[in-house]
């Protein structure tokens, strides 16, 4: 399984990619968020895994893969609402996401397993996420989840919205559910 994840930060979603038998390609413009997830790498033991680190900004990176014909049986997404890229690009959340979705349509493989988009410190809500990859996922079936991500506050039992997201997974829900 071949798992695409876009705005990689610390690395944490690609080692649970590779944890589990995937070969990661981990992209993030930031070269201090890429030395912090090879040492994340490094320090939970995951060392050996097939884990590709690159240094680029996100959208140019997906338009080269799908020039080279390059495809993904998962992607994860972790878009922030503004950043630049290692050479001065601009990333805004709601002008580049549709393009961006949009160009990582292009690098599913033909089998397709799962999609995760998160948002954080955005005004979009789960049902706009929710709606960006219906529209990415249209005719591939599926099942698609949005919500949010919260902490518990164990103290009063208060919960602290920190992301929204959304995914698509190939797999149907089973009968009954």
């Amino acid at each position: 399984m071949r798992v695409l994840n876009l705005f990689g930060y610390t690395g944490l979603a690609s080692l649970a990619a590779a944890s589990a038998g995937a070969h990661v390609t981990h992209v993030d413009a930031s070269r201090k968020a890429i030395t912090w997830a090879r040492e994340n790498q490094i320090f939970s033991g995951l060392g050996e895994r097939p884990v590709r680190y690159i240094l680029d900004d996100a959208l140019k990176f997906v338009a080269r893969e799908v020039r080279r014909g390059a495809s993904y049986d998962g992607l994860i997404l972790d878009p922030p609402k503004f950043g630049r890229g290692p050479k001065g690009e601009v990333w805004e959340f709601y002008r580049l996401l549709p393009q961006l979705l949009e160009e990582c349509r292009k690098l599913l493989s033909p089998q397709p397993l799962f999609i995760v988009l998160t948002a954080y410190a955005v005004k979009a809500s789960a049902v706009t996420l929710y709606q960006a990859i219906a529209e990415m996922t249209s005719g591939a079936g599926g099942l698609i989840e949005a919500g949010e991500l919260a902490l518990v506050e164990h103290g009063a039992g208060r919960m602290i919205s920190t992301a929204v997201y959304a995914r698509w997974s190939a797999e149907q829900p089973a009968r009954g559910k």
